[in-house]
């Protein structure tokens, strides 16, 4: 089966004139959105764009095939999608613009978005997901007690600041954290921008609390969301969105099942399933058990005290904290000794709500799973 990059070597001479934006161009346009474009591609303004062949021999130029491997990401391969749409006259005559990547370690907040536009005029704004940076992770951790999280907050200045008073087509996407972004900010956007967007896409992008929920921003919006989960999906299950998710085949198992690139495309269209498989629904269950098993100020001591051990390594991105894991283990030996006696216990305390969240969850499958069973027995001899 085929991925986005099968599609740009396959489709890729079919323009836009012929078969219109499809769910498959807004996949590769989230995950190119992964592609460090800092110092080719500015933030002056939607008429300082940059051609897409102009950005990828710049970069390639900057950055060898070895040094992008050699990252511990599977977002890694991101910028090689260039190289295919440069090929084809789908996307060789991209631009793109308004490019920002900020890491803010007090406001604890990873934002990175660009903007592009297409062929046929219209506009993409795709809002990265996590990176490797630590403080990236902890932004996503943040989600589950915090209304509005930074980098949410700047997702929404981000539309307010570019598309006031724009009258082409717009559509907003993201991976991932992305998506979450790119929801959050079409819904709470200025009204008039928010009724230009066309559709937005959540790849894979966690949910909201239920309070979020509830405003009239996002349900306004919610009609035009496409959201799109792997079927054994672990990111976007978290938290709540009430959309209409679809599942899409993955060439890849579990977690991995995250990365865009194990998506199957045929055509121009996802190869969808019906259902998410049973090990994501116990999982949802789980995690939603346990995460309003705790309350708001659980959460957020939790996630600090997790992620202060995480930071004493004095790591800023997963790479610095796998390259050097001696120092890093003592480091973080160091920090957990000085931990308090309340903050260890509540530590402890945390983790075995998840595992009881966890052992019930399965108890009650395996119950459902037998109530059904004997209700199929009852039915076949009572005929």
């Amino acid at each position: 089966m085929a991925n986005i990059s099968d599609y740009l070597e396959w489709r890729g001479d079919i323009p836009f004139t012929a078969d219109p934006f499809n769910e498959v161009d807004n996949l590769i346009l989230s995950e190119l959105a992964y592609t460090n474009f800092e110092g080719i591609v500015g933030d002056n303004g939607l008429d300082d764009f940059v051609d897409i062949k102009d950005v990828c021999k710049t970069f390639f130029e900057k950055y060898t095939e070895e040094e992008i491997m050699a990252q511990n990401s599977s977002t890694k391969v991101a910028p090689f999608l260039m190289k295919k749409m440069i090929d084809g006259v789908r996307f060789n005559s991209l631009k793109l613009c308004c490019y920002i990547n900020d890491i803010d370690q007090d406001k604890q907040s990873q934002f990175s978005v660009v903007t592009y536009i297409l062929p046929d005029g219209s506009y993409f704004v795709a809002f990265r997901g996590t990176d490797n940076t630590i403080v990236g992770w902890k932004e996503d951790f943040n989600m589950s007690f915090m209304y509005e999280t930074e980098g949410q907050l700047r997702a929404v200045e981000y539309l307010n600041t570019h598309f006031k008073g724009l009258f082409k087509k717009l559509r907003v996407g993201g991976h991932s954290k992305g998506g979450n972004f790119a929801v959050f900010a079409s819904a709470f956007c200025e009204p008039d921008i928010s009724r230009k967007i066309i559709n937005v896409y959540c790849n894979d992008g966690p949910g909201f609390l239920p309070e979020i929920m509830k405003k009239e921003g996002y349900q306004k919006i919610k009609p035009k969301v496409i959201s799109t989960l792997p079927e054994e999906s672990v990111v976007g299950i978290l938290l709540e969105n009430e959309m209409d998710n679809r599942f899409v085949l993955s060439s890849q198992k579990g977690p991995m099942q995250h990365d865009p690139m194990s998506w199957q495309i045929l055509r121009n269209r996802f190869v969808l399933t019906d259902n998410l498989k049973e090990t994501s629904v116990m999982l949802d269950k789980t995690l939603k058990n346990w995460i309003y098993g705790l309350t708001p100020e659980e959460r957020k001591e939790f996630v600090d005290t997790l992620f202060g051990i995480l930071e004493s390594s004095g790591a800023l991105t997963l790479d610095e904290l796998t390259n050097n894991k001696m120092k890093s283990m003592q480091e973080m030996g160091k920090f957990l000794k000085d931990l308090s006696p309340e903050q260890q216990t509540m530590m402890g305390e945390v983790v075995k709500r998840f595992i009881s969240s966890g052992n019930a969850t399965l108890a009650n499958t395996m119950q459902n799973n037998m109530d059904i069973f004997q209700n199929k027995f009852h039915s076949f001899f009572d005929k």
